[in-house]
């Protein structure tokens, strides 16, 4: 089997420079030092909080062939084992186009406000059912991330999933130009990074920069469950898209979402497409996980691959870590349900999740609800985060814990509402993860319920670290 690449094909791709270093394969890249595997090409990026040139040097101990540096590394450390170009992250880039052009798979592209990498999840489940799949792993899918999955694409694979993300107008066209996806999925628009953007049909124009990069006769395959799937069709009708496929639980929806019954860890729906209909199964509970399985279902319906091994494979999906993982911890007769929604948060992701925790009963005891705030809302933050309690009071949540300065303004509009309705629990708000942290930790016993949702930045996956040490071992 071919290596991922050759020195000589870096050098070429990147129009770099060798410096002590011969030919040679090359099997992995990575930006990481600290996740050097041998025959690896450490690439050294300049980000927000740290320079990986810093790393060269433990990076070539650790077992790389080559490091991919800036000329102005090397002017100032010399040294082998050095691949030099210009700007490094223009390398990666180039890198990745250069992989793209060799591959002759079928290549998938997934953005959306809420969604994105569970859906590529479910995609890649299915795909790799038919063939050799490769995915962008955790979220990486910004201006670094996308160009350093496609640099990683073999060129035999027969399938490649990348998630896109953004937060401004404008980032999605450069990366989804270079993926060039034949299929290009939008799994739904929604109230995130308002501080970047007046409306949310902005959000949907932003969105829509997917079709953009579609190759000729591709695919955009939309979920029809939001208010600006017209907004879609324009822009895909602006952009020369030839067919656009819908999905989700509207009745207009090719790919059209019936019954759902959802229990503690399981979801069965039934799907109709033309004449056709599916039972899916999935090991997962909630509405919003359906949504996600039945975009990927009509992937390799389009894909030209055929649903039945699809859903086979749907039967085994589960939820990826801090995105709905629903965790038994401890004795089976009493344990600790935890649900980690911990890594990402907007008013879409926060509403499917409480629906979702409703639907959850304690093993025997209390249920309790970890929220942090939803970043990047703008002037809209305190409406938007009061307008949760609604779906809050929904859950049946006995005890409210609420994270965050933005989340002050959910905490007063519950204790407004309890003034008038003594059922309403109490709710307990500090300003950080690491203050509210040991106070969730006392209260929670063997027999209660959990869920742990807020944004990235609001750092609550240390919690559900916490909670899993705790009451893991029974």
């Amino acid at each position: 089997m071919r290596p991922l690449w050759t020195v000589a094909e870096v050098v070429k791709a990147t129009g770099g420079r060798p410096e002590g270093l011969s030919d040679g394969p090359i099997s992995s890249i990575s930006i990481d030092s600290r996740e050097i595997a041998p025959e690896a090409l450490f690439v050294a990026i300049r980000g927000d909080t740290h320079d990986g040139h810093d790393f060269v040097a433990k990076a070539i101990e650790a077992g790389a062939t080559a490091a991919l540096v800036s000329e102005a590394y090397h002017a100032a450390h010399g040294g082998k084992n050095l691949i030099v170009v210009l700007d490094t992250l223009k390398a990666l880039e180039q890198l990745g186009i250069a992989a793209r052009a060799r591959n002759r798979g079928q290549i998938i592209a997934v953005t959306g406000s809420a969604g994105k990498t569970t859906t590529k999840e479910a995609i890649r489940t299915v795909l790799a059912a038919y063939g050799e799949t490769h995915y962008s792993i955790k979220s990486f899918n910004n201006h670094w991330g996308v160009p350093l999955m496609l640099a990683r694409l073999p060129r035999e694979a027969q399938f490649g999933v990348f998630e896109i993300g953004m937060n401004h107008a404008g980032e999605i066209t450069p990366l989804v130009q270079m993926v060039r996806p034949h299929i290009a999925v939008i799994t739904t628009v929604a109230a995130a990074h308002l501080e970047f953007f007046d409306s949310v049909a902005d959000i949907a124009a932003a969105k829509a920069e997917i079709f953009l990069g579609l190759e000729p006769g591709g695919t955009a395959l939309l979920n029809a469950d939001h208010d600006h799937l017209h907004i879609l069709f324009a822009h895909a009708r602006a952009a020369g898209v030839g067919k656009v496929v819908t999905y989700g639980f509207d009745e207009s929806a090719d790919w059209h979402i019936g019954r759902v019954d959802t229990s503690a860890s399981t979801t069965l729906a039934e799907v109709t497409h033309g004449a056709d209909r599916y039972d899916l199964r999935l090991q997962v509970p909630g509405r919003h996980m359906v949504a996600n399985a039945v975009a990927a279902l009509a992937v390799a319906q389009i894909s030209g691959e055929g649903t039945r091994a699809a859903v086979a494979a749907l039967a085994k999906f589960g939820a990826p870590e801090g995105r709905g993982l629903t965790l038994r911890l401890g004795p089976n007769a009493k344990p600790l349900l935890l649900v980690d929604e911990s890594y990402n948060a907007n008013v879409a992701s926060m509403t499917a999740a409480m629906d979702l925790y409703g639907s959850v009963r304690p093993p025997d005891g209390r249920k309790f609800l970890v929220l942090g705030d939803m970043l990047e809302m703008g002037p809209q933050g305190p409406q938007l985060h009061a307008g949760l309690a609604n779906a809050v009071l929904k859950t049946g949540a006995t005890e409210i814990y609420l994270v965050g300065a933005a989340m002050r303004s959910l905490a007063d509009e519950l204790r407004h509402r309890a003034e008038n309705d003594r059922d309403i629990p109490a709710v307990t708000h500090m300003p950080s993860a690491e203050e509210i942290s040991d106070t969730v930790l006392s209260a929670l016993a063997y027999g209660d319920a959990v869920m742990v949702k807020g944004s990235k930045g609001v750092r609550l996956s240390p919690l559900v670290q916490k909670i899993r040490e705790r009451f893991q071992n029974a």
